[in-house]
């Protein structure tokens, strides 16, 4: 099904300057004023087909873009047995490692899907799994001055049970391009030895609090919230100050927050300081507190100051500050409750919520899993609720930090997936079977491990270390509503405990534990995907019923698609055609609402490849529904 590609080009691709590469500041929800670089740019490459550092290069490719990108400037997959290799060369400014008083940290957003990495010739460090970030301490093998940096990378891509999400070899259909390699920023970062290593934030809920009353969904009279801040020596006796500012609404484009310098320029006065020990909780109470919703997204920014503890016999007001790091949290409550008809459903701040929500699988034509800007991202968002949409669910991806960090500022709840990993997946069964059966009501048990493309054991733990890491990561951002765990069967199995751990680590967030065709009765969704049978809602009791997959209408629109093949379900040739059946499926959802349906995913956000069912084209220059 593998059909010719041709190459296109966003607005933002086409205007990309090469030596000013998504130069933001990476971590949002943690940042540091302290010094740091950006190193993406052109970096020299090379494919082998062994593990031995290649002598010469190939050529240049454009960081982060991935090699089989047009972005990078190499166009080109790199296969199960072969390796690429990055170089590159860093500047290390004169420090004091020596005595240990700072450090010197590498970091990645993500590179798929093995990587080891050397400096300076010495082997630091190696790294498993192309969705989740990770750094490395390089103190002890760098110097002031010039640095040599070389990566190499391996990717089994879908020959192998590790997290793949859409890629594919054999591209074609609902498959999408396999990409390796580096996708998301690689920066540095000088700190200081004794540093926060984490901030948490918890909105405490009190017993009044869990009743229903509808609030105005703006201000109460108080709430409390809880803030940790981790160390990386959690076993000395540190103390920090919290000065948290008054709320603020980034709501549109042109507050484009993108550092700590223009941060501290935009947010508003201090409205509460607070101390108290490092590595423990620190409850707060928020005067005339401000609710964040899609409507008024208000986030709380705060900063945090690492202090050593005074000696008591020094009589000074002195206070030595060891780090410094500015963050954010919101006050917001997601939860599933029986409304007055006793029908469960979704509620943002005790006010009943319907979900509209679009299936977004974060894919560009030019940079493929990386945008092209940073307002390539901003245009999605905002042009997501311009149509009516109040939520996104990001398909089996995971974004850069920076991502979620728009959506939290310019009020977009957001489903997020976990990253799908298994076997070779039998399509007959979790594809044709599965879309019957579910037509049908009939489900299956998730223990049988052949038909689910769960054999290995391997495998299996890597998935739930990787649930895990994608909670802590994430779970921070107030955007996050829903963590979906399995996607249509594919490498689904121990549902039960799984969501089981998931509500263990993290009673925040909801849970829809199988989107799709194996509900195995757990969870806090009735879950379903239909694009082939009459829309229709059955609510339970407890659980809330959702759509969270639909619609998938194609429109091929000439000059603005990626390839010969076409893909979708239910085909149109005008937008005329396309635009109508559009508004009938509207009508139908809101007398599902009706009936007990909380919330629905159309399919989807933008064309794909040979996937035509977007609201917009691939290259986002066409909206289909305008």
């Amino acid at each position: 099904c593998e059909g010719k590609m041709k190459e296109l080009f966003t607005q933002w691709g086409r205007n990309l300057d090469s030596e000013h590469v998504l130069q933001e500041y990476p971590r949002p929800i943690m940042m540091r004023e302290t010094h740091y670089e950006i190193l993406n740019g052109w970096w020299e490459y090379a494919f082998t087909q062994n593990q031995k550092k290649p002598k010469q290069y190939d050529g240049k490719i454009l960081v982060p873009f991935s090699p089989e990108s047009v972005l990078s400037g190499v166009s080109r997959q790199l296969m199960p047995n072969e390796y690429l290799w990055y170089r590159t060369k860093i500047k290390c400014q004169e420090w004091d490692n020596k005595a240990l008083q700072e450090r010197l940290l590498l970091h990645f957003g993500a590179v798929d899907q093995s990587c080891k990495i050397w400096m300076n010739g010495h082997f630091v460090v190696s790294h498993v799994g192309g969705y989740l970030p990770f750094s490395c301490d390089i103190s002890e093998y760098v110097h002031s001055g010039e640095n040599e940096l070389v990566i190499m990378v391996q990717d089994l891509s879908d020959t192998s049970y590790h997290a793949k999400g859409k890629q594919k070899l054999k591209r074609g259909g609902m498959y999408y391009t396999a990409q390796s390699g580096i996708w998301q920023t690689v920066w540095m970062e000088y700190v200081p030895q004794d540093r926060i290593k984490n901030v948490e934030t918890k909105y405490i809920k009190t017993e009044k609090q869990k009743e229903k009353p509808t609030l105005n969904n703006c201000v109460n009279a108080s709430e409390k919230v809880k803030i940790y801040i981790q160390t990386v020596s959690e076993q000395k006796d540190l103390t920090v100050q919290i000065d948290i500012r008054f709320p603020k609404i980034y709501a549109n484009a042109e507050d484009n927050v993108t550092d700590f310098i223009a941060l501290s320029h935009t947010i508003p006065d201090v409205q509460k300081s607070i101390s108290g020990r490092a590595n423990t909780w620190i409850e707060v109470e928020i005067q005339n507190a401000k609710y964040w919703s899609c409507e008024t997204p208000y986030l709380y920014y705060f900063h945090v100051s690492l202090i050593e503890c005074e000696d008591e016999t020094d009589k000074t007001d002195k206070k030595h500050v060891l780090d410094e790091v500015e963050s954010y949290f919101a006050i917001r409550d997601f939860t599933i409750q029986q409304d007055e008809d006793h029908i469960p459903r979704i509620y943002l701040n005790k006010k009943k919520c319907f979900l509209k929500g679009v299936l977004d699988q974060g894919y560009w034509p030019d940079g493929l899993y990386t945008e092209p800007s940073e307002e390539a991202w901003i245009f999605d968002i905002l042009e997501m609720k311009k149509i009516g949409f109040n939520m996104v669910r990001k398909h089996i991806k995971i974004e850069p930090q920076r991502w979620y960090y728009h959506c939290d500022r310019l009020g977009v709840i957001v489903w997020q997936d976990m990253v799908n990993g298994g076997e070779k997946y039998q399509s007959w069964f979790v594809t044709y079977l599965a879309t019957v059966l579910s037509g049908l009501g009939i489900t299956v048990k998730d223990h049988y491990s052949r038909l689910f493309a769960r054999r290995s054991q391997k495998g299996r733990i890597e998935f739930i270390n990787e649930v895990k890491e994608t909670i802590q990561l994430l779970k921070k951002h107030p955007s996050i509503c829903t963590w979906v765990i399995f996607n249509e069967g594919w490498g689904q199995f121990a549902t039960q405990r799984i969501t089981d751990m998931v509500r263990k680590i993290d009673s925040e967030h909801l849970i829809d534990s199988a989107s799709g065709w194996f509900d195995q009765g757990t969870g806090d969704f009735q879950s379903i995907h239909n694009y082939f049978f009459p829309l229709k809602v059955k609510p339970e009791d407890v659980r809330a019923a959702v759509l969270s997959e639909y619609g998938g209408f194609t429109l091929e629109v000439e000059e603005h698609t990626a390839s010969e093949k076409k893909y979708g379900y239910g085909g149109y040739k005008t937008k005329t055609e396309y635009q109508k059946v559009y508004r009938q499926l509207e009508y139908k959802i809101k007398k599902l609402e009706e009936q007990g349906l909380c919330g629905c995913v159309y399919t989807q956000w933008s064309d794909i490849e040979d996937e035509i069912n977007g609201i917009y084209t691939y290259d986002r220059e066409v909206n289909k529904l305008s």
